[in-house]
């Protein structure tokens, strides 16, 4: 599987180069994924803008990878899905399970209020 990774200051865009994601390959997606968690910046964009065409067996995957990120106190957005593939996740009924945007800029908003918000959460001192 080919995937493009840009570590920026709050996260890192993993960009999929491969037109077609199949039940092998999200294997190797969830990995390079989880990766991150393991690294100083934890957040993660995933673009699916190259996109077309992904198996059912890798929605499932897709959801439960969004879980372990929120498990672990880090963001994962999608961002710039194809419509052929969010009518995949729409047909498994996991489409609004899903943390996704129509781009990749509105992705980095969304972590970005995510992160200000676990730092607001953390915070012992709260004054009203």
């Amino acid at each position: 599987m080919e995937f493009k990774i840009d570590t920026k200051e709050k996260f890192t865009v993993i960009e999929l180069l491969e037109p077609s994601i199949n039940a092998n390959m999200a294997v190797e997606l969830k990995n390079a994924c989880l990766i991150c968690l393991d690294k100083e910046v934890k957040n993660v964009v995933l673009n699916l803008g190259k996109v077309e065409t992904i198996e059912i067996a890798v929605t499932q995957a897709v959801v439960d990878l969004q879980q372990s990120f929120y498990d672990a106190n880090a963001s994962f957005v999608i961002c710039q899905m194809q419509p052929t593939v969010l009518q995949v996740f729409e047909a498994e009924e996991l489409d609004e399970m899903l943390n996704q945007t129509p781009t990749e800029s509105e992705a980095w908003d969304i972590v970005q209020m995510e992160e200000i918000e676990r730092e607001l959460l953390d915070g012992d001192d709260f004054c009203f």
